[in-house]
């Protein structure tokens, strides 16, 4: 119990924290394919078009009131106390923050569960009465979620700032299995309310899963409501432009699902449904990266080292190219066995699946600007300066909006992929463009970075070509009728595909694959150099 204890709550390096959040959040995207495949299998598609859309304004609030702050204003301000040793201060603003964020919180969701029949029929204008009413039983059922997911946030943000990252990494794996738990065992007699249960006990699980170590920590809840204080009124200061940007996002979505509502029945759950495979990618590797490296480049802020920030950027750059040029070309080209072998059984049927692959093509296109997006946002959040990537967010969401207006109507659901993607592209030139401006070193890695880069793009193309030969080569042994055989087709074309790619970069000396190589050597005690530099910002191994 001791081991278990000390694993729980060791500190990590930016290199383990990013291997523990890439295999706990691959672990929880699997569990939420899983999840898609039961809520497919088991509930009609028109009808998860309701718990979908039931979704979007509890987190519009959530986005607004919460996560923000969290990302953008609460872990840096904290970061800084910590820094400094000033932990009995550190406490006293989070219990601040912590009641301050409830009491809004529980205010803003009462009032939103009683105007809920009035603010659906704007969402869904499109749904018959009995959709839309089952859309504001379940919205209001979901309203309890945020406060669980609000205290857990902020507890992960606790934890993020003392490098603790496995508790925090663990939880979102657990809210995933609440809701297949629900689906499976519930979904049959109870429909979607019996999934909505699953989701409000899994926000609860969210939160006490992080709960022990941050006590361990030395948290002591205190009953204090300190919005004088300089640093929380520093917090609330920072989020409000993360508030904004994070609300515009969220309307987006809003207004994407009104769109979709009136394209046809089921267009909001296949939306959703490609939009939860696509983000596999991102969440898993980009995420992973930006939350791991997110204290550290506040770390670096604080003690002035912007060379070394500079540096941790340019690497997160190259890493997030490594990874996620080769996943948006598969995606693309193996876009319907995915949509097939996750979805495609129970109520979800042909059509649901070519429309479903079709939409997810159009969004793995801009998988490596949405990788950049975080990375890009937390450096400028890291500088205290949550004001510009807040207007870039804005005008990139204002653009995906206005393209998602027109492309709708001749394109349909997939019109909406193709603008989401186009305002992600906007999104992540903009950013970088502002961001170089900050960290200057950025600017004599480009070279190198624009190089590497080429190589990617070439060892993925050899690799597409690899890909298509191999469905080609392997379709006549199998059943393609039959969900074996696709799983079949998919495996062996991921398989030998990825082999090309890795065996191509490293004939092409790509430095991100030794980097790949040593941490597979190190986790699996195979490499004898365990001593390296404490802060070797080339190899994300600062300690």
């Amino acid at each position: 119990m001791e081991k278990v204890k000390k694993f729980f709550s060791e500190k990590n390096t930016v290199k383990s924290a990013t291997i523990i959040l890439v295999v706990t959040l691959l672990i929880s995207n699997f569990l939420g394919l899983i999840r898609d495949h039961f809520l497919a299998q088991k509930i009609p598609t028109n009808l998860l078009d309701t718990y979908y859309a039931a979704f979007r304004i509890p987190d519009l609030v959530f986005n607004i009131l919460v996560l923000g702050a969290i990302s953008a204003a609460f872990i840096p301000v904290f970061t800084g106390f910590i820094s400094k040793k000033k932990f009995q201060e550190a406490w006293k603003i989070t219990s601040s923050f912590l009641n301050i964020a409830i009491v809004v919180l529980i205010v803003c969701l009462v009032i939103l569960f009683f105007a809920m029949p009035y603010l659906i029929p704007l969402l869904v204008p499109k749904f018959d009465p009995a959709k839309q009413q089952m859309t504001i039983n379940l919205a209001q059922i979901f309203l309890i979620s945020p406060i669980f997911f609000s205290i857990s946030y902020i507890l992960g943000g606790v934890l993020n700032s003392f490098k603790r990252f496995l508790a925090y990494s663990l939880a979102p794996l657990i809210y995933n299995l609440s809701i297949i738990l629900a689906t499976l065992f519930l979904a049959d007699k109870y429909s979607v309310y019996g999934v909505a249960v699953g989701v409000v006990c899994g926000a609860f699980l969210h939160m006490i899963i992080q709960l022990p170590v941050v006590l361990k920590l030395g948290f002591k809840y205190q009953f204090i409501f300190d919005w004088k204080d300089k640093a929380v009124r520093k917090i609330g200061f920072l989020m409000l432009p993360r508030a904004i940007g994070l609300g515009s996002m969220q309307i987006m979505l809003i207004v994407y699902t009104a769109l979709a509502s009136a394209v046809s029945a089921g267009s909001v759950a296949i939306f959703n449904l490609a939009d939860n495979i696509q983000t596999m990618p991102t969440v898993v590797f980009a995420t992973s990266l930006a939350t791991a490296v997110f204290p550290t480049l506040s770390e670096k802020v604080s003690l002035g080292k912007i060379d070394d920030f500079s540096r941790y950027i340019a690497k997160g750059i190259r890493t997030i190219i490594f990874i996620l040029i080769p996943a948006s070309i598969g995606i693309i080209l193996l876009r319907a066995q995915i949509v097939r072998v996750i979805l495609g059984s129970g109520h979800f049927g042909w059509q649901q699946t070519v429309d479903t692959a079709n939409t997810l093509g159009f969004f793995a296109i801009s998988l490596v600007a949405q990788g950049l997006i975080p990375l890009f946002a937390r450096s400028f959040y890291a500088l205290h300066n949550t004001k510009t990537p807040t207007i870039i967010s804005i005008v990139s969401i204002i653009f995906s909006i206005i393209l998602g207006l027109i492309f709708v109507k001749t394109q349909g659901v997939l019109g909406l992929a193709l603008a989401f993607t186009i305002g992600s592209f906007l999104n992540a030139i903009l950013l970088y463009f502002y961001l170089r401006k900050k960290a200057q070193q950025l600017i004599t890695q480009e070279k190198n970075t624009a190089i590497f880069t080429l190589k990617i793009l070439f060892s993925s193309a050899i690799m597409a070509a690899v890909i298509q030969i191999t469905k080609i080569l392997v379709e006549p042994s199998i059943d393609m009728t039959r969900g074996w055989g696709v799983l079949v087709q998919l495996i062996c074309a991921i398989v030998i595909g990825s082999l090309v790619y890795f065996l191509l970069t490293w004939v092409l000396k790509c430095e991100e694959f030794g980097e790949l190589k040593e941490i597979i050597l190190t986790r699996f005690k195979l490499s004898s150099s365990k001593n390296k530099p404490s802060d070797s910002v080339s190899g994300f191994n600062e300690h």
